[in-house]
């Protein structure tokens, strides 16, 4: 569609250019492909991770193709490492019109009777203690001039309940689609708006961080699928399908969107 039939109907395209966002779990996964998908349309980019060389890799990507990013080394669960990220970014460019919340660990994976409070504690901490930091300390950078904020949850914990072993993760991440929908009645005087992605299955590297202890075997219940059965797809999405929709959310395309929480999954969590 052209911008003038655009113009003449009201609607609005997809504009990121020029604008500012900082992501968390910019290293990797979804995160690595929304900062490159960010970088091709113009916006300027800070790379949250810890440090490490896929963090590294997606920064020379970036810069490679004439794109502008930063990174900064960042433990989300940490308060103060989040809000200098933020001050680096809005020292190297002025303003911050973005945040996608995207960093998180599957964590220990345990029966509730079995798992440590140090391992539930933890998975809570990087990912709803994260979420809250990563938007707390957005807020006073983006009351200037509004903006949009993203927030990776999961269809396990809001559509689906069969992840056995993952009552902490999913615990994390249906409080993070609360928190979400709270944030965004709260921030939109400010004409910040917040939703919440909630993926599937998608190809990534979160396995790394995903501990199952052997304990799970005694809470399995055998649950199986038909290939095929999943009507969009047969196998995993792929994290440029879910950065599409981060970059559909970051702009002013979705201007009338906020306090939603959007799946992800080609009807994975419908079976």
């Amino acid at each position: 569609m052209s911008v003038q039939i655009a113009q003449k109907t009201g609607m609005i395209l997809p504009d990121l250019k020029d604008k500012v966002a900082l992501i968390t779990g910019a290293g990797s996964g979804i995160g690595r492909a929304t900062a490159i998908m960010f970088a091709q349309q113009g916006m300027k980019v800070c790379l949250v991770d810890l440090k490490d060389e896929r963090r590294e890799q997606t920064k020379q990507e970036i810069a490679a193709a004439g794109g502008q990013c930063i990174t900064v080394d960042v433990d989300i669960s940490d308060p103060a490492r989040v809000e200098e990220a933020y001050a680096q970014t809005v020292k190297t460019w002025g303003r911050l019109d973005v945040v996608f919340a995207n960093a998180g660990i599957n964590g220990v994976l345990a029966p509730i009777e079995d798992m440590k409070p140090e391992d539930w504690d933890r998975t809570l901490s990087v990912n709803l203690k994260g979420t809250f930091f990563c938007v707390k300390y957005a807020i006073p950078h983006m009351k200037k001039q509004g903006g949009s904020i993203i927030v990776t949850s999961s269809i396990n914990g809001s559509r689906a309940f069969s992840g056995f072993g993952m009552t902490a993760y999913s615990t994390s991440k249906a409080g993070q689609v609360a928190f979400a929908k709270m944030a965004s009645l709260e921030l939109a005087r400010y004409k910040i708006r917040v939703n919440a992605i909630c993926p599937g299955s998608i190809e990534t590297n979160i396995g790394e961080n995903t501990k199952p202890t052997p304990e799970l075997e005694k809470i399995k219940i055998p649950v199986k699928y038909p290939e095929g059965s999943q009507p969009l797809e047969h196998a995993a999405g792929q994290p440029e399908q879910v950065a599409s929709l981060v970059a559909f959310l970051a702009s002013d395309a979705s201007n009338h969107i906020t306090g939603t929480e959007l799946f992800i999954d080609g009807a994975e969590s419908l079976l």
